[in-house]
């Protein structure tokens, strides 16, 4: 089964909750920034639709060849 991998820029990351209310599953706010809940996560609308989501484009997903999903450019 495919993987992507999520990444959180927490420099660049503002607390918005954005992404932990659109895909709470995958995301979480901590310490006032977002985190993944885990870095690892099954193929999810959710997940790239919270990282489209992301005012300060703070959120990376890659597909399992490294490919990046979102944020689109």
């Amino acid at each position: 089964m495919t993987r992507w991998t999520v990444e959180v820029d927490r420099s660049r990351c503002l607390g918005t909750g954005m992404c932990s209310s659109i895909a709470p599953d995958h995301f979480r706010l901590e310490d006032g920034t977002a985190t993944p809940v885990n870095p690892s996560v099954e193929p999810a609308d959710a997940v790239v639709d919270a990282a489209e989501s992301c005012p300060m484009e703070a959120i990376l997903v890659r597909d399992a060849d490294g490919t990046v999903l979102a944020p689109q450019e």
